[in-house]
């Protein structure tokens, strides 16, 4: 029995660490899943519809248009696993076998009500990608505190969309 419990949380514990990857494309495809009635759920052309009215929104962030710009072309191949009721993360892991970008995509990491003790915890990985997200350099940054610094000295770009 213990087996099967252990099991049952490392399933869990991997379908929530794959969420994270790709979640832009998850948050669009749940986005237009509730824009759709139940009854077209599983009608490609009502789907591929709803893909293209949601891409033509004018209220979508920089990382949802760039998602938006990854599904226009592939829409049919969106809609095939979509109306068969497929999640929204098997659909963008699905999607994203032909365009190896989708699951790229991510929102940044939000720093500005972080402490530098809270900013300490991250790894070098994360802290060079909020740099990079921020279009930083840390030129001779060889050190975790000196990374942890650069990410700091540059929060006030953080609320800057490209």
């Amino acid at each position: 029995m213990v087996p099967l419990r252990s099991l049952a949380l490392i399933l869990v514990w991997i379908g929530i660490a794959a969420a994270g990857e790709c979640e832009v494309c998850v948050k669009v495809m749940d986005d237009v899943r509730a824009t759709l009635a139940k009854e077209h759920l599983n009608k490609k052309p009502e789907i591929e519809a709803a893909l293209g009215a949601y891409c033509a929104r004018d209220t979508l962030n920089s990382k949802e248009k760039k998602i938006c710009y990854y599904i226009d072309p592939i829409k049919r191949d969106v809609a095939q696993p979509f109306s068969l009721g497929m999640s929204s993360l098997k659909v963008c892991e699905r999607i994203n076998k032909s365009n190896p970008e989708i699951c790229t995509v991510k929102n940044p990491v939000k720093t500005e009500k972080m402490e530098v003790k809270d900013i300490s915890k991250l790894r070098v990985k994360q802290l060079k990608q909020i740099l990079a997200d921020r279009g930083v350099e840390c030129k001779g940054c060889v050190e975790k505190e000196e990374f942890v610094k650069r990410v700091k000295e540059t929060e006030h770009l953080a609320n800057d969309e490209f």
